[in-house]
């Protein structure tokens, strides 16, 4: 097998082409590279003529505008779901097989070995089992739009078999009918990669055993000080070398960590006396971006704004009424319960009374070029035992115990997708909490903004109410005292509706509707991105579209202003240290591409953070963060026994502070030279949107990789930088504003939205990467004007009859 990187196996003979070595010269090789042509060719989309498609109702009209957006004109839903369908596959249809793959745990069919592991823990889960009794409990309007988009996607495959894209020719890859399944799948994987409690547990459990519980104190949220209950910890920890499956899938699907800015402003607080909303969602990025620009008119209303492909609703947008975005709410939704095995019949575990046997199954995985892979699933009333799939787990349950994963998402009858189908119609701030009494997963924070003037905000998601603790890390499952006792009702969630001071925000702190008396949380985002928001709200009375795009893109760091006077103790040795800290000693915080500072500072943070954390800990904290500002600056001001190396003590953190500054600028010096005037932050921090295929191969890296210098870093509102930095890209920008919307409800027509790539998954198309030099600026584009106005722009016109 020829092996591209660790994520992507594939014979030697298609290696071969790609590389070079095989017909090089003469006709074989312009032979080869015209049948390479002629299969990019063949699958380019069409975006104009005349398509017959079965079970359309009436003629739907697709106009495609100059950013390849399209705006599809249908006398019903149902009519334009199933072309959307349609265009979906004709633009995503890689991508759209990577991520009903990927729900189904059968990514190694086509990846081969190193997906064993991902493919394993989402069988365990059992996301596609859960997907089908999902919509079984869907509302027959929601099943007929689900199966019309599926009936599309299908219609495509149907007259496109000897057409599909290039990755999927070089893979094998045979696509299966489209089922309606596909799509609800797509949201359970989605509320399982934007999740993470579990790791904050599984982290905090791995510190206690190597350090003990009086030392880990620190590294707990502050609001849970002499909270954290008894610890269970049956092994001893994880190694710190194993990567989180969660990762490599979430760089697959550029679906992991989800983080966003969002706000809403009433009209009392705006120029135009109208209510705006904004909002820009946060996750890893990937080319093509995950999600997929479009507006549906129809007789009975239009809507518009973002969707994914593998789904016919529009997640986040504006119809003629009302306007919705989200945050990640950090809702602590998993719980992990060590369950402790019969010693008399170690198929059975312990619990209150007696022992109970694991519900039981096998699976089997097909693995491209491999032997399948036999294994069993097991359950506990607690849930799915994840440790059998997930070696840190399985370490620390030890050999007389196993993990069971309690999970608010894995909820059999989900009704999320007809929850937004219904958010798609919503005309006022009731039809609104309607549609979200059938929302489930993941956890979000849900802003509201409608023409009549109001403005509010839902925190959404299941919550668990635990009898006891706070599920902080892993509890003993044959107790019962930490089980959940059900789920915080609708009524109870927080939220707000038109407060007084006129506007909302959240960067994913703990919601400021939120009051005591319903634990959500605490593991909240650090407060850097919630403060700056407040800033402009302090400094701001009234706002505009133009001042929240500001805002959207702005690069100052709270948190370089915060730890700037620490870092300032430091006492370099060497010319280039003392250069940088004379640099820093002016420099105000911002994070700006073409300046040195904040690629000293961030440079500076990540030493610090690996002397004070990494080896100190003696465990991978993932959840803490790549840089770990607050927490940094918690261990320095008053835990400084922390800075101490050896016998050596350093009370205040000088010397710490200044073997970080001088590892960082060796590092520096290394990759940029010893000239720091040459220096440049977006030399480094680069926004890194490569296509998962087509980047690991080196003749089609340049032609897919989308790559642009870029400010800002993850304690900004316009954010970015990597939660696990790749040792050879420290400071790349993979986590990201993936998309930005500003919604003006007193003229829709000047709502503004972006993505970070473009619509197109085909990477000649023009369409690929068009919007991402506009991305990039912080520009914007709308999606606006009847059909007359459409054709007078140039938009091409696609007709689908019946």
């Amino acid at each position: 097998m020829f092996v591209l990187n660790n994520s992507f196996s594939m014979p030697a003979f298609t290696a071969a082409v790609v590389t070079g070595t095989l017909c090089v010269v003469g006709p074989c090789f312009l032979f080869g590279l015209a049948l390479v042509a002629t299969i990019f060719v063949r699958a380019m989309p069409r975006r104009s003529g005349e398509r017959r498609l079965a079970g359309l109702k009436n003629e739907v009209r697709i106009y495609h505008d100059k950013h390849g957006v399209p705006h599809i004109f249908s006398e019903n839903f149902q009519d334009a779901a199933r072309c959307l369908g349609y265009l979906h596959a004709s633009e995503r249809l890689f991508q759209m097989e990577i991520h009903r793959r990927a729900g189904q745990g059968r990514l190694s069919e086509i990846f081969g070995a190193e997906f064993v592991d991902t493919d394993k823990i989402i069988r365990v889960l059992g996301l596609y089992q859960l997907a089908k009794t999902s919509f079984a409990a869907l509302a027959p309007e929601t099943q007929s739009t689900l199966s019309a988009y599926a009936d599309g996607v299908n219609a495509f495959l149907s007259t496109h078999r000897s057409k599909l894209p290039f990755e999927m020719v070089w893979l094998r890859i045979r696509p299966e009918p489209w089922s309606p399944i596909d799509s609800v799948v797509w949201g359970k994987l989605m509320a399982w990669q934007m999740s993470r409690n579990y790791l904050a547990e599984l982290n905090r459990a791995e510190l206690t055993s190597r350090i003990g519980t009086v030392d880990a104190g620190p590294f707990y949220p502050d609001p849970m000080r002499g909270k954290t209950g008894p610890l269970v910890s049956g092994g001893s920890g994880g190694s710190r070398g194993q990567s989180d499956f969660s990762d490599k899938m979430g760089a697959l699907l550029g679906l992991a960590n989800g983080a966003s800015n969002a706000w809403v402003v009433a009209g009392e607080r705006t120029t135009s006396g109208h209510p705006l909303l904004a909002n820009d969602p946060h996750l890893d990025v990937s080319s093509p971006v995950l999600w997929f620009l479009c507006r549906i008119v129809t007789p009975g209303g239009w809507v518009k704004g973002a969707g994914v492909p593998g789904v016919p609703m529009i997640l986040l947008g504006q119809n003629e009424s009302i306007a919705w975005g989200t945050t990640a709410a950090m809702s602590d939704v998993q719980d992990l319960f060590v369950e402790t095995l019969d010693p008399s019949d170690p198929t059975k575990y312990l619990a209150q009374a007696g022992s109970h046997a694991f519900d039981r199954h096998e699976e089997t995985i097909r693995v491209r070029g491999r032997p399948d892979v036999k294994f069993a699933i097991r359950k506990s009333r607690h849930g799915p035992v994840l440790s059998d799939a997930v070696p840190r787990l399985a370490a620390l349950a030890g050999s007389d115990g196993v993990i069971a994963l309690s999970f608010s998402g894995l909820g059999d009858c989900d009704r999320t997708a007809e929850a937004f189908l219904k958010l798609n119609r919503a005309r006022n701030w009731e039809e609104f909490k309607d549609s979200l009494r059938l929302y489930e997963t993941p956890a979000q924070n849900m802003f509201y903004a409608d023409v009549a003037g109001n403005i509010g905000v839902m925190s959404l998601g299941r919550v668990p109410v635990r009898k006891s603790e706070y599920g902080l890390h892993p509890a003993a499952g044959s107790t019962g005292d930490a089980d959940w006792s059900g789920y915080v009702p609708f009524e109870q969630m927080p939220h707000s509706f038109n407060p007084a001071c006129g506007y909302i925000h959240n960067a994913n702190g703990r919601p400021a509707w939120c009051g005591h008396d319903v634990f959500m949380g605490c593991d909240w985002e650090e407060p850097y991105r919630t403060q700056r928001v407040q800033q402009f709200f302090d400094n701001i009375r009234l706002h505009s579209l133009e001042t929240s795009a500001e805002m959207q893109a702005d690069i100052l760091s709270l948190a370089a202003q915060d730890l700037l006077p620490i870092l300032l103790r430091a006492t370099p040795s060497s010319p280039l240290g003392r250069q940088a800290l004379a640099l820093l000693s002016k420099w105000d915080g911002t994070m700006h591409k073409d300046w040195a500072e904040p690629l000293i500072f961030n440079g500076w943070m990540q030493a610090l953070r690996r002397m004070l954390i990494d080896d100190k800990a003696k465990v991978k904290l993932e959840y803490v963060g790549p840089c770990a500002a607050s927490l940094l600056r918690k261990l320095i001001l008053e835990h400084p026994k922390w800075c101490a190396s050896g016998e050596e003590t350093d009370l205040e953190c000088r010397a710490c502070l200044t073997r970080a500054l001088e590892e960082a600028m060796a590092l520096l010096s290394r990759r940029r030279g010893s000239d720091l005037t040459k220096w440049r932050w977006g030399d480094e921090h680069i926004s890194t949107l490569s296509h998962v295929f087509y980047s690991r191969i080196p003749i089609f890296r340049s032609l897919s990789e989308l790559g642009v210098g870029s400010g800002g870093d993850l304690y900004t509102l316009n954010s970015g930088g990597a939660l696990q930095p790749h040792h050879d890209r420290p400071f790349e920008r993979k986590h990201v504003p993936t998309f930005r919307a500003l919604y003006d409800l007193g003229d829709p027509d000047r709502s503004r939205f972006m993505t970070a790539t473009g619509q197109s998954g085909h990477i000649f198309s023009r369409f690929y990467g068009n919007l991402t030099p506009l991305w990039n600026e912080g520009e914007s584009i709308t999606l606006a004007g009847d059909e007359l106005a459409l054709q007078r722009e140039g938009a091409t016109l696609m007709r689908f009859i019946p």
